[in-house]
């Protein structure tokens, strides 16, 4: 059978000719059809709805199911149908307008928003973002949050700002706009001065902001640690506003996962404050947002259909003891301490602020700048070895040639600490390790391991494995956490005798002294501009 294909929602589709020619167009905005002469009687309020929402949007379905609507002559912006900041309040305005101040029924709008979403439906799923997304050229887009939609688009060749989206982009509640950047001196030294941290630290933030605007890789949440009067909170909500601004830049730990969905779901960027310990279903929902998480929910009003909750974002937190963490979420760390602040330099909420205000456009003029110097070089990038958030080095390699700076073998060094630091702090591992470290190689069942590791002071803290079972369980969970110590967890062999039983040996080998690194410059260099250092074209700022 011949087949052509039409544009739907900015992507081509193939399509029956026969078909296409049987059936009506029904997601083109357009005149409205006016309502069949039914004896005189008028059409309904519902079907007047209808027919304004046709005539000013069209209709697309997510990835993820959800209906919206994108406004025909404005910003590209997907509009939920439903909600308070939704396409049924607009309409329910437009109809009043429209029609001499009448007022459309709640029963007529329901019934207007069910045929819209059957309207949207008829399509393909289309990319729906949320402040960053990617062209199919992979022209990286951050949503600025202005009303007129405006959006800078970042590539090899530098960063420009544009009147509409290249792509669609959906707006929360929880989101606020974003100064429009640009490039005015040294950006990034203007935002050191408003931070309490060591030239180390401050080279691995701006790597970590950087990559925080490419979306197709996993980034390590991002951890300030430091005792009380370090600032430890208000850097947080500093670095969350940079990268997507929020009237609630910090929050507490969700309660449970369905909260922590509706927080991941209306945020590119999240910040739990003051964290003390982390229980482990949070600890495991961290690690796969950092990854890439799904949830399954049931969808609203029905028993039989789910709606999938797909997303990776982009964490901060800010602490006090790094040994409270898990052993998986400690190596998706980036740990940062921060300096005990002076009284002399101490300020104000009100001073910091306003100084951080100030410098903001110019701020992420020079991140925009490094992005886009650091998309240039990215692909020629190749590590020596591969670290467990490889993407994330691979940007970090990438940024060090540019700036000729050592973020990766810092981000390195300070990611065995953490996994040290949190190893140590886990009472059941502690003991495994003390006792791999006297007897060199130790081999057993689980139970055996259970029955040798004494609980410090012969009290079992309350995240002490209770059985074999979970001692085992416990163990592999704390593999990756004594692998960076030098000690090897193999679970594979089995016992010689009749009842097979599962064998743990653990053992001690020696550290190696080389860490991941990009190859030598020379060699990768390729013919870009430093950073801020080009001539900028006329519609860049």
């Amino acid at each position: 059978m011949n087949t052509s294909t039409q544009s739907v929602n900015g992507q081509a589709r193939p399509v029956d000719p026969i078909e296409s020619a049987d059936r009506p167009a029904v997601n083109k905005p357009g005149p409205a059809k006016p309502p069949k002469d039914d004896g005189g009687k008028k059409p309904s309020a519902a079907v007047r709805l209808v027919a304004l929402a046709r005539e000013r949007y069209t209709f697309v379905v997510s990835t993820d199911g959800r209906p919206y609507a994108v406004a025909a002559d404005g910003p590209n912006i997907a509009l939920p149908l439903r909600g308070r900041s939704g396409l049924r309040q607009r309409l329910a305005r437009l109809y009043a307008d429209t029609f001499d101040g009448d007022v459309a029924s709640q029963s007529a709008l329901a019934d207007a928003m069910t045929v819209l979403e059957g309207i949207a439906e008829s399509d393909d799923p289309v990319p729906v973002h949320l402040r960053v997304g990617h062209d199919d050229a992979g022209t990286l887009v951050v949503d600025l949050g202005t009303a007129d939609g405006r959006a800078v688009t970042v590539s090899a060749g530098g960063w420009h700002v544009v009147d509409r989206a290249p792509v669609l982009f959906r707006r929360s509640g929880a989101m606020a706009p974003m100064p429009t950047p640009v490039l005015i001196g040294d950006g990034l030294s203007r935002l050191h001065e408003l931070l309490n941290m060591d030239e180390s630290a401050f080279r691995q933030l701006v790597a970590w902001l950087v990559a925080a605007w490419i979306p197709a890789i996993p980034h390590p949440v991002l951890t300030f640690k430091g005792e009380q009067g370090t600032g430890k909170s208000k850097t947080a909500q500093i670095v969350v506003n940079l990268i997507d601004p929020s009237p609630a830049s910090k929050r507490s730990q969700p309660r449970d996962i369905k909260a922590w969905s509706t927080q991941a779901f209306n945020s590119w960027a999240l910040c739990l404050d003051n964290v003390s310990s982390i229980p482990q279903w949070l600890s495991d929902t961290l690690c796969k947002a950092v990854t890439g998480d799904g949830i399954v929910d049931r969808a609203l009003y029905t028993d039989d259909d789910v709606v999938v909750l797909s997303f990776r974002r982009v964490l901060a937190m800010t602490t006090i003891d790094a040994g409270a963490l898990a052993g998986d979420l400690a190596e998706r760390l980036l740990m940062l301490d921060l300096q005990l602040i002076d009284e002399e330099r101490r300020r104000t909420e009100e001073e910091l602020d306003d100084a951080f205000e100030a410098v903001r456009p110019a701020v992420l003029g020079s991140l925009f700048d490094l992005l886009a110097t650091v998309l240039a070089v990215l692909p020629s990038v190749r590590l020596a070895s591969m670290p467990r958030m490889a993407d994330f080095s691979r940007v970090l390699a990438a940024i060090d040639q540019v700036m000729e700076w050592h973020t990766l073998d810092d981000y390195l060094a300070t990611s065995a600490n953490v996994a040290g630091d949190a190893l140590e702090g886990d009472p059941f591992g502690s003991g495994v390790a003390a006792l791999v470290e006297q007897a060199g190689t130790w081999s057993g069942t689980a139970a055996q391991l259970l029955e040798q590791v004494q609980p410090p002071g012969g009290i079992r803290p309350p995240s002490w494995p209770k059985d074999a079972t979970r001692a085992g369980g416990k163990v592999k969970r704390l593999a990756p956490l004594l692998r960076s110590a030098g000690i090897t967890v193999d679970d594979t062999q089995r016992s010689r005798d009749r009842h097979r039983h599962k064998l743990l040996i653990l053992t001690r080998t020696e550290l190696s002294n080389e860490t991941a690194s990009a190859p030598p410059p020379d060699s990768l260099w390729p013919d870009v501009t430093p950073p801020g250092q080009g001539s900028m074209p006329s519609d860049q700022y």
